[in-house]
């Protein structure tokens, strides 16, 4: 039978002894073995009444097997839907509500804590631990290794990813094979990923970047995949001179440039470094590539579209841009009010179309009539320009924009200045309530180690470079700013902190 996604991602490599999987202190798993692992947990979920389009729920520690279990799922025909290891039970019971899952896999330690939840749900609950054990996997080596896949067209769903809320209910981005599928190729191209290479992994599985960007384009060129359970600065810089990639998020880098070991002998064998989840800050590209000698690669995506831009493997990776629509993917700005085009170099509402946009909210109709526009430009959320030469830069989140006694300021621009500052590590811009101007400008400051910051330097700084109007009402000083598991600065939590 025929089956999108399984059919063009992994099925060729079913007699590849190449390696696929390398961990430390391991054996290599060799693309054969793997899919012979997916086979049997694809039986396994079978067996536990998965049938054509279910979910299957999947909290669990970052493994081999949790790997095998999203491939297994896509080819007995399920819904795969990864959730974070940090949501806790009230938490995962909104997901689990919603989405009506067949199967709930977790971590054993969570077991007593989500048995009720299965219950309620009519769920099955297994569990996998990170040392590969569990329910689920217990009775793995008495199944077939080989499974005839159930039969998935393009536009039916493999995936179902749910965004991270943080603006009101978390909701279920619905993916179909075809949008993995496209995607995948494109970025394959693009960065010019092959079964020559070897790719430093050291992202959760949970995400997008994780698990689609990074697995599926080394699933399907047959590339090693060095395989880290979380991001540890010593073994990155032990795993770089055998690797060729390396896919991260801007702590990645701020991180890795703070060890002494980061140099341009250490780099040599490096043909790729990309970043993405979270802006990159210019000055750490910069200093990044003064280290090394290598431009970090930048690209654009998100829950609902996976990639949409991407700097080009030849040419200028531009710094503080994400640079040019992929192949296929249209990407035009419009006013937020109106949605009329807006000319180029306006700032305006990011809006996408093209094979990776997703098919629309899970059970939200409504939703979807709202972000999903009919002629299949997906409304993203993000404010951004477009230079002459094509060139796209993210100036924010809508939700972000601080409208100051009439006037439109956009933060981007305000922490542009100050990360440029002596001494400021970053900073985040938002606004709070007032009720003369409607809202006020706030910074969140955080010094580089060993220095201090004082507001009326900043100020006076901001005060030769930006409009009256822009200026921040208050300079707040902060050790670290609070981020998702992503890397992406949670805004909503400063405005709730500040804002009285």
């Amino acid at each position: 039978m025929a089956n999108h996604l399984y059919d063009n991602l992994i099925a060729h490599h079913a007699d590849n002894t190449n390696c696929f999987l390398k961990q430390d202190g391991a054996d290599d798993i060799s693309y054969a073995d793997f899919i012979k692992t997916a086979a049997k947990l694809a039986h396994i979920l079978v067996q536990n009444g998965v049938g054509a389009g279910d979910r299957v729920v999947v909290q669990a520690p970052k493994t081999v097997e949790m790997v095998a279990l999203y491939i297994a799922t896509v080819q007995a025909g399920g819904v795969f839907l990864p959730l974070n290891t940090a949501y806790k039970k009230d938490e995962v019971a909104y997901f689990v509500g919603d989405a009506a899952p067949k199967i709930i896999v977790c971590d054993g330690r969570s077991a007593d804590t989500l048995a009720d939840l299965a219950t309620d749900n009519n769920a099955t609950l297994l569990t996998l631990n990170a040392d590969g054990s569990g329910s689920l996997t217990e009775d793995l080596a008495a199944q077939p290794d080989s499974f005839e896949t159930v039969d998935r067209a393009a536009d039916d769903l493999a995936a179902l990813l749910y965004t991270s809320g943080t603006t009101g209910r978390s909701k279920g981005a619905m993916l179909s094979h075809d949008n993995l599928l496209s995607n995948t190729l494109s970025l394959i191209d693009l960065w010019q990923i092959t079964d020559a290479d070897t790719l430093i992994h050291a992202l959760p599985i949970f995400h997008t970047h994780g698990l689609f960007v990074a697995m599926n384009t080394s699933i399907r060129t047959g590339a090693c995949v060095h395989f880290m359970a979380a991001f540890k600065t010593d073994a990155i810089l032990d795993a770089i001179p055998s690797a060729t990639m390396l896919m991260g998020v801007p702590t990645f880098y701020t991180r890795l440039l703070g060890e002494e070991g980061l140099t341009k002998d250490l780099v040599q064998n490096m043909r790729l470094f990309v970043s993405g989840s979270a802006p990159l800050l210019a000055e750490t590209h910069e200093a990044f590539t003064a280290r090394t000698g290598h431009y970090i690669l930048e690209r654009y995506g998100m829950t609902e579209t996976n990639m949409n831009t991407s700097n080009p493997f030849d040419g200028e990776r531009r710094p503080g841009t994400v640079g040019h629509p992929l192949p296929g993917v249209e990407v035009r700005l419009t006013n937020p009010e109106t949605g009329a085009e807006l000319a180029q170099g306006e700032v305006g509402m990011i809006e996408v179309r093209g094979p990776n946009v997703f098919q629309g909210y899970w059970q939200m109709p409504e939703k979807t009539a709202e972000e999903l526009r009919e002629n299949g430009f997906f409304i993203t959320g993000d404010l951004g320009q477009i230079s002459e030469d094509g060139y796209v830069s993210i100036v924010g989140r809508a939700k972000d924009l601080i409208i100051t006694g009439g006037y439109n300021v956009y933060p981007k621009e305000i922490e542009d200045v100050l990360n440029d500052i002596d001494g400021v590590l970053e900073s985040a811009v938002f606004g709070i309530h007032d009720a003369d101007f409607g809202e006020a400008i706030i910074a969140a400051i955080v010094p580089e180690a060993g220095t201090t910051t004082e507001a009326d330097a900043l100020a006076a700084v901001v005060n030769d470079k930006l409009a009256r109007f822009k200026h921040p009402r208050r300079y707040e000083v902060m050790a670290e700013l609070p981020r998702n598991t992503m890397g992406k600065v949670q805004k909503n939590l400063l405005r709730d902190q500040f804002g009285g």
